[in-house]
């Protein structure tokens, strides 16, 4: 269905009201297409619902714009409700609101960091909680939350997503309208974590309730909880099947998972063979891992091949997780925790029954120097400038409580003097402190021995870190960056 984001296409309601799609927005696979759309020369935005289940999803989302509306939360109005004409789906349109998407806005404001900025992303979050304040006030909860599931124009922010809103139980409402709170601050970018006690007494406020430093303490563990869970159902489990996001083709011989974006067809190890022995590049040759650049349609990308050695290497993968699979799931565990990293587009593995063998890796191309590349060649100010970005970068991970493993200089790209993580297949998230701690104080080691002959780049980096670091636990001395 992703083809129809290629072109209009025109759908035939009850009644022969004719829907012109412009735009595909968002797709479910098999459950709801999102178009910008034209109804009687009018734009809206139109809910396609399809599938064995139509009815009762288009219903739900019906039925939670009422309940909105019904409590007087700004959201946009239903302007039709209507069958298609050979009844194999429903059709909900929307009025087309010009306003911002809130996830855009954020990402926007996130990526020109500067005090001008800073302040419009902590107004956005002040709307968004009041937003959420509101529901919980009319006894409503919205149980899939994202930012991008309002709009904001001015001081007003509209409620989408009418399926996943839901009567608030009364049963144990304090502790969920908490959690459903800690689930918006999930969203934030870990950076901004420290505005979780002033956004709380926000909430506070529209709720007209008392403030306690102890909820407070209670929504930003929440925050962290949900913020890794997540990440580890996304990153583990759903790019691993079928999704929005994923597709995946698995027979007894090999594991194909593809992004939707990639639109590639027939990839096969033979092909991937084929091209990596004719690559334009050769990255890496070594025993266990082949790496090179290739190009598939119009995309140019990395293949990396992680190789078996031997008769003892092979039986030693056969039941493990393949680097391949680690590096996948990692791409996608940094992206929804927007920490950059090249985009990740297949993963094949060859198997026989559950043992696995060879595996593949693909990932787009970052034409970009690495770190070290890049500092020898620029002036101090931009020096200064990626210096701040990387330490901003380590103190995200330790935040997040995840280890790279491999911190040397070619593993960071600079693309607009930000950094870009590559080589991901040792990558862990950790549930242990103690265990991360020394993993964290090992990258950051690892990392400072790139500049060990260059001392004016340690001096910016130690002084960058010293900025970013609240060093209660001591991290920044273990590591010997003072």
């Amino acid at each position: 269905m992703s083809k129809l984001a290629l072109g209009n296409i025109k759908l035939t309601l009850e009644n022969n009201i004719s829907l012109q799609c412009i735009k595909l927005v968002r797709e479910v696979v098999a459950k709801r297409r999102v178009y910008q759309a034209l109804l009687n020369e009018k734009l809206v935005y139109a809910k396609v619902f399809t599938g064995a289940n139509f009815a009762r999803y288009a219903s739900r989302d019906k039925a939670g714009f009422t309940q909105l509306a019904s409590a007087n939360i700004v959201t946009p109005n239903l302007i039709l409700d209507a069958m298609l004409q050979d009844g194999t789906g429903r059709v909900l349109c929307y009025e087309a609101i010009e306003a911002e998407n809130a996830e855009v806005a954020y990402a926007s404001f996130r990526q020109a960091e500067n005090s001008e900025t800073y302040q419009l992303r902590y107004t956005l979050m002040q709307q968004l909680t009041r937003a959420v304040a509101s529901h919980h006030q009319a006894g409503l909860i919205q149980t899939d939350l994202y930012f991008k599931n309002f709009l904001v124009k001015n001081t007003t922010v509209y409620t989408l997503d009418g399926d996943g809103i839901r009567p608030l139980s009364p049963v144990f409402k304090p502790r969920k309208s908490l959690k459903n709170l800690a689930t918006l601050f999930s969203k934030m970018d870990v950076l901004d974590d420290h505005w979780i006690d002033a956004l709380y007494a926000v909430y506070c406020e529209v709720q007209g309730r008392k403030y306690s430093l102890f909820e407070s303490a209670d929504v930003w563990m929440y925050t962290q909880k949900i913020r890794r869970q997540v990440a580890s159902n996304y990153a583990d489990y759903k790019v691993f099947r079928n999704c929005t996001d994923v597709k995946v083709d698995q027979t007894g011989s090999q594991f194909l998972a593809v992004s939707r974006d990639f639109l590639a067809e027939n990839i096969s190890a033979g092909l991937l063979d084929e091209l990596l022995n004719n690559a334009a590049k050769n990255i890496k040759n070594g025993n266990t891992c082949t790496v090179g650049l290739a190009q598939i349609g119009a995309h140019q990308l990395v293949i990396k091949r992680y190789n078996i050695k031997n008769c003892w290497h092979s039986v030693k993968l056969a039941l493990r997780q393949s680097r391949a699979a680690k590096s996948w799931a990692n791409a996608y565990r940094l992206h929804i925790l927007n920490i950059a990293t090249p985009k990740p587009l297949a993963l094949l593995e060859e198997r026989r029954g559950w043992f696995k063998r060879r595996a593949y890796f693909l990932s787009e191309y970052c034409d970009a120097p690495d770190i070290a590349t890049f500092l020898a060649s620029c002036d101090l100010p931009e020096k200064e400038v990626v210096a701040r970005e990387v330490a901003a970068l380590f103190y995200k991970l330790y935040l997040l409580k995840i280890s790279h493993s491999d911190t040397k200089a070619t593993n960071i790209k600079i693309v607009g003097l930000k950094p870009v993580l590559i080589d991901l297949d040792a990558m862990q998230s950790h549930t242990l402190g103690w265990v991360f701690q020394r993993r964290h104080v090992r990258d950051l080691k690892r990392f400072m021995r790139n500049w060990t002959s260059d001392s004016e780049i340690t001096a910016l980096l130690i002084k960058a870190f010293i900025l970013h670091y609240d060093d209660e636990d001591g991290i920044l001395q273990l590591a010997g960056i003072t």
